[in-house]
């Protein structure tokens, strides 16, 4: 259920408030190998629910080149490359930060310094492969250049990840399922330091940053119960909520029902 367990926390992808965006996409699918590119809107503002429509100065160009394989042992995997830069009226933490160091601004205010046709760009690896016919196991990496505010997903500039499920067979409950990942997330150094000084983005900030990186451990157990119904119970242990050494650590429980019709 973690957002940077379940995705790329450094791939700031277009969206509005809902998660939705407009765009084309165009994809080319070999027998190995695949390529993808979209080109989509941005909000107009940070997390906004309103696409921005002037796509001279706002959009987002998307690249994933996926590769299939079965390198280890004969059995599957997959490789995924990407590249994003976005378009949009971001603010530049940089800029925030020495309006109010220099007494201009009376506290740290990204939305004070928002410019159109400002960029903010990154790239992220994935990485999945089976390792026994009833274990299999992911690895993701991401960066981006955190010079510009974070825009549509979440506060993450970079993120690394790795997990995997084992396979309900083995305890003859053959649609059960059972995972583990641990995730660790970090912040550039003026979004640090835009924190640090008592600035808010759309998801941070409480005055204050004693920083250290946001390290989370996921589980979760989902249950077959009847033909087309599923349980999942989930439970994330957080240090460091926010990147603050001050908060946490914190234990979430979570629970979820799914049906297929």
């Amino acid at each position: 259920m973690n957002w940077t367990v379940d995705t790329n926390g450094a791939f700031d992808f277009a969206a509005d408030t809902r998660g939705y965006t407009g765009a084309a996409l165009f994809e080319y699918d070999d027998h190995d190998w695949a390529a993808r590119f979209a080109e989509a809107l941005m909000p107009s503002v940070a997390n906004g629910i309103d696409l921005d429509w002037h796509i001279g100065e706002a959009r987002s160009e998307n690249l994933e080149v996926e590769r299939r394989h079965d390198w280890l042992a004969k059995r599957p995997g997959v490789v995924r490359v990407l590249a994003y830069m976005n378009h949009a009226r971001m603010g530049n933490y940089g800029q925030a930060n020495a309006a109010f160091l220099d007494g201009r601004d009376a506290a740290p205010t990204i939305e004070a310094h928002r410019e159109p046709g400002r960029t903010k760009y990154g790239v992220g690896l994935n990485v999945e492969q089976s390792l026994t016919d009833v274990v299999r196991a992911f690895a993701r990496f991401g960066w981006s250049d955190g010079q510009n505010e974070s825009f549509a997903f979440t506060e993450v500039d970079r993120s690394g990840a790795i997990g995997g499920d084992l396979d309900g067979s083995v305890w003859q409950r053959e649609h059960d399922k059972i995972g583990l990942a641990l995730s660790i997330n970090a912040l550039s150094d003026p979004h640090r330091q835009y924190l640090a000084l008592g600035g808010r983005g759309f998801l941070l900030g409480d005055g204050r940053l004693n920083y250290a990186t946001e390290d989370i451990i996921e589980s979760y157990y989902t249950a077959h119960v009847w033909r087309g119904v599923f349980a999942a119970a989930d439970l994330q242990y957080i240090w460091h909520p926010g990147y603050n050494r001050d908060r946490g650590p914190v234990v979430i429980p979570g629970f979820r029902f799914h049906t297929d019709f």
